[in-house]
């Protein structure tokens, strides 16, 4: 089809062509991404007016289709935060530890449960969670520090957090771009993600094998005593939108604190009588353990239970098959009551003022993270017909430009009509995109031509958008670039950031193109 580019066409593309400039040089894209909108819309209306609204319409646009991701990631933060205030979040990892008896057995604990901790919940509270409780047990039981940095980045900023197959931010991006069910992006996500993962996991073992040493409490005060000035304070986790770990020590949660300030109160009762002040603060010292215990039990069960609920519907007829953004939904009603009953049982009296807080602090985060994606997203919508003719301002019943898919259909002739040559097209521009740090900006990007260039080389664009989407995570979410939040990962394992990006490397990249090869043959 022979497709009549004007000069609207020709200033898109340069803004393309800019932001991935403006990502190899490791800079912020959001004003290239507005200046591009603007041109754009300038160009192609010929009008000032229209050119300056699109920058509001443009954003306004993207918030308007991206909200639900914001509100789910602030109703999770908001759980999260109630919890870790009565200290459940820790006791929920706690059992592990009684498995962790070797460097073997302590890499796998600690990828499972990275893993598992991620895919629920992303990988921001998964590290500060395992920083506290799980990884001094790794060190002493002879897993290597860099060992158990590989393990965790691989399997939380980048197995689960790729796939992010529960909470569907990343699915629902790729797939709102390139005009596909997010559902099908999310489950050919998971089987990649898999595929990645488990083969940069088998690479980091057996690079890392020889490192083990057998169990020791020399190990742990060894590491304990590394400067925290070589390789980072340890610190809590950033945003997947980029690395801001904030330091200090690691503390012990407040129901392990509770429980080993009680003990001196309990045994001078052998030794004098118990005021009625002091039989109180033992008293809610318990209660507030009991609490964190049920709680922590309560969390991974609702969870669980909603897994079962998601396979059931997906593979039987007992119950209704969630589509769309309904699982995500379900994902933030359970967070949502949670947070009221952890809230309540925090303070009892103020809870209605604490739930608040809590939820604040979710939606502060939730735009924090992934704020500085909606004037990103915008510029990609206004190339998207389904979009563009709202940020141009243009009747309701008016058919809007579909800037992006006429400059592919332009170059088609132009491009090897080869399935392989486009999907590794495809990951690399989606490892370029994350080298920004963030891991999510350069999903509009690799979405939009996932849409465009599937159907052009005879490829489902469900698969090739989540194939950028592998290469925009796995690159940007904190595997392979020390400007992520890599930087919290060897912050806690104590370990210089430019090394754990480098042994990275290697596993990473051959889990990729694996994937990518398989992605190809199987879909």
């Amino acid at each position: 089809m022979d497709v009549s580019l004007t000069a609207a066409h020709w200033v898109y593309l340069g803004g393309i062509i800019v932001i991935l400039g403006t990502m190899l040089m490791r800079k912020n894209i959001v004003v290239p991404a507005v200046i591009g909108t603007f041109l754009t819309a300038f160009v192609f209306s010929d009008s000032l007016v229209t050119g300056l609204a699109s920058i509001f319409n443009a954003s306004l646009v993207a918030a308007r289709e991206l909200f639900n991701i914001f509100l789910i990631i602030s109703l999770v933060t908001a759980m999260l935060g109630a919890l870790r205030q009565m200290g459940a979040d820790r006791l929920m990892v706690a059992p592990f530890r009684r498995v962790m008896r070797g460097g073997t057995s302590s890499f796998i604990v600690l990828a499972v449960v990275t893993y598992t901790i991620s895919l629920f919940f992303w990988p921001t509270p998964a590290v500060p969670l395992i920083g506290a409780v799980l990884i001094p047990v790794a060190i002493r039981a002879g897993l290597p520090p860099m060992a158990v940095g590989m393990a965790i980045a691989i399997c939380g900023q980048g197995m689960a957090l790729s796939s992010d197959y529960i909470i569907k931010v990343a699915p629902g991006l790729s797939a709102k771009s390139a005009g596909v069910d997010p559902d099908v992006v999310a489950d050919r996500a998971l089987v990649m993600s898999l595929i990645v993962g488990l083969t940069a996991l088998l690479i980091a073992y057996f690079t890392q094998r020889r490192h083990m040493r057998r169990p020791a409490p020399e190990l742990l005060t060894d590491w304990e005593s590394r400067a925290e000035s070589d390789f980072g304070k340890p610190g809590g986790d950033a945003p997947e939108g980029g690395a801001t770990p904030t330091g200090g020590a690691i503390e012990r949660a407040p129901a392990e604190a509770a429980t080993s300030a009680a003990l001196p109160t309990t045994t001078a009762v052998l030794a004098e009588p118990v005021t009625a002040s002091a039989r109180q603060v033992i008293d809610d010292t318990f209660k507030s353990i009991r609490a964190a215990k049920t709680f922590a039990v309560l969390v991974p069960t609702a969870y669980l239970a909603f897994i079962v609920y998601l396979m059931v519907g997906k593979f039987t007829d007992l119950v209704p098959d969630l589509k769309g953004g309904d699982a995500a939904a379900m994902v933030g009603g359970i967070a949502a009551l949670i947070l009221f009953a952890a809230a309540a049982t925090n303070d009892k009296k103020g809870f209605l003022e604490t739930t608040s807080e809590h939820l604040i602090d979710g939606l502060v985060f939730a735009f924090k993270a992934m704020g500085i994606v909606i004037p990103i997203a915008g510029f990609f919508f206004i190339g998207n017909g389904d979009f563009s003719a709202a940020i141009l301002g243009l009747p309701a019943d008016a058919t809007g430009p579909t800037l992006l898919f006429d400059l592919v259909n332009a170059a088609q002739s132009h491009l090897p009509q080869n399935v392989f040559v486009t999907s590794f097209g495809i990951l690399a521009i989606g490892m370029i995109a994350g080298l920004e740090g963030s891991g999510f900006t350069g999903l509009p990007l690799t979405g939009s031509l996932a849409g465009a260039l599937g159907p052009a080389v005879g490829m489902d664009p469900a698969t090739l958008a989540a194939i950028g989407q592998m290469g925009n995570i796995w690159s940007g979410g904190g595997t392979l670039v020390a400007w992520s939040s890599l930087i919290a990962v060897a912050g806690f394992a104590r370990v210089p950031v430019l090394e754990l990006a480098r042994k990275c490397f290697v596993p990473v990249v051959s889990g990729l193109v694996l994937s990518t090869a398989l992605s190809v043959l199987i879909f």
